[in-house]
């Protein structure tokens, strides 16, 4: 008998709301209607006493506007485009567009090799990762601003693990001597701001200091709230796009740019790099009419940078981005491409060698794949970290690789792909006058992802400056 009286009751809509019976969701609609009506907004063509005709949004056709009211709704739409900022400069860093490009589509899977094609692909990798004369080391380090945190029992594992890489990421910097007053801290993929929180706590009551948070996407439950005591500004726009020396704040204050980033993507990497030491590297010098590659001299202590800043200025003054998601790089961005010809090697040969650096990871995140459908894993496990649970592409099947090569072989040949491609950025920083190196600065265990860029402007370059 009750049963029957909830079903009679689940028929009906409820007090003050919509009569309009969604079939998907097999309720009735929850909206509130206007006064004296039966059907919310949406809803309202079904009510047989209004005229008025609703049709999807041009912009997004996910909701619906009345006809009749189209160009009013069409100004205040929130899809509607935007104006742009003023450090909006179209594809200011994305590169020269490369007639040799292959498109998308026609980029073939390496499933679609032939023994004797994948044979001759791994010869040309090795033969090229031979000229590299230097191997990643171990640099994983830690910083006191993040112990209370890495010591709280109410951390989960997952948080554990951002953590880590957070107070390594730290301790690098501060290893660098890149933790001093005076700087424009630039968190490119910036998300929901974490690094940049930790650092502002690492650094503590260091004067003069500022952030620039760049995320192309709105982001919810950001923690730049939490900071009153510095200058915090975000800038919504792709890295492709984006004139740092246009920034206002950049404009009006001479400061020194350290560029930081947690597990920037693919091509972002090579967008961020070029956004710092090509685009806005030369548009000061072109403001200076002269060399402005100096910087802060690494042996002066922390309290005392403003009183050498003008002596030793650096517009960027350093670079530390943990690198991950080499699959997602694009030839066009990349900013090795010189080293990659110079080595024999082409938009072809790129192509292919970025889906290869899957292999290195691919064997690990099946077995977490397996893990997390067994069940074994709670909700708050499954996502450790989103790049180590990126998708996993048809070229990880052993099955595409026609039994050629065992697990072991292919994850050291992935892990070639990911060096040579690390490389070319780090000679195209060399080139222009910076140190730069890699180094594992966390734990397989704690990340898939674990090699870390740093750069600083080479002692060679900062001599020739003051000399």
């Amino acid at each position: 008998m009750a049963g029957a009286a909830a079903a009679e009751v689940a028929s009906l809509p409820q007090p003050g709301r919509c009569a309009y019976f969604v079939e998907r969701k097999k309720r009735f609609c929850k909206m509130v209607p206007a006064q004296g009506r039966r059907f919310c907004g949406e809803h309202s063509a079904e009510e047989e006493e209004h005229k008025r005709k609703r049709i999807p949004c041009p912009l997004d056709p996910k909701h619906t506007v009345y006809e009749d009211q189209l160009q009013k709704h069409l100004k205040k739409c929130n899809s509607r485009e935007k104006p742009k900022p003023v450090y909006f400069a179209k594809d200011i860093n994305a590169g020269l567009k490369n007639e040799t490009e292959l498109p998308e589509e026609q980029q073939a899977p390496i499933s679609a090799l032939s023994k004797q094609e994948l044979e001759n692909l791994i010869k040309k990798l090795k033969k090229a990762s031979n000229t590299i004369n230097y191997k990643v080391k171990d640099q994983i380090l830690s910083h006191q601003a993040l112990q209370e945190a890495l010591n709280d029992p109410q951390n989960g594992d997952a948080a554990f693990k951002h953590l880590k890489q957070q107070a390594s990421i730290l301790g690098n910097m501060k290893r660098l001597h890149l933790l001093g007053q005076g700087n424009c801290f630039v968190e490119f993929g910036a998300g929901r701001g974490k690094l940049s929180h930790w650092l502002d706590i690492a650094l503590q009551d260091a004067q003069d200091v500022h952030f620039l948070l760049v995320e192309r996407a709105s982001t919810r439950f950001k923690v730049d709230g939490k900071h009153r005591k510095r200058y915090f500004e975000r800038l919504q726009v792709d890295i492709q796009h984006l004139c740092l020396s246009k920034v206002p704040l950049l404009v009006e204050e001479n400061l020194s740019l350290i560029g930081i980033g947690k597990h920037l993507c693919g091509a972002a990497t090579d967008l961020a790099l070029r956004c710092l030491v090509d685009t806005y590297v030369n548009s000061r010098a072109e403001e200076k009419e002269g060399p402005v590659t100096k910087r802060l001299k690494t042996d002066c202590p922390g309290q005392i940078h403003s009183k050498c800043a003008a002596e030793n200025w650096s517009p960027v003054a350093g670079i530390v981005i943990a690198l991950c998601c080499h699959h997602r790089c694009e030839w066009r961005h990349y900013v090795g491409q010189d080293f990659f010809t110079r080595v024999g090697l082409g938009p072809i040969e790129f192509n292919f060698f970025k889906r290869m650096t899957s292999w290195a990871t691919c064997g690990m995140r099946e077995r977490r794949t397996e893990t997390s459908r067994s069940g074994i894993q709670n909700k708050g496990q499954r996502n450790v970290d989103e790049h180590d649970q990126d998708n996993i592409n048809t070229d990880c099947s052993l099955d595409s690789l026609q039994g050629l090569l065992t697990a072991d072989e292919r994850k050291q040949i992935g892990h070639l792909c990911k060096l040579l491609i690390d490389h070319g950025r780090i000679e195209y920083l060399q080139q222009r006058g910076y140190e730069a190196v890699l180094q594992r600065y966390t734990d397989s265990s704690v990340s898939l992802e674990n090699v870390l860029l740093t750069a600083v402007p080479s002692q060679s370059s900062l001599s020739s400056t003051t000399t």
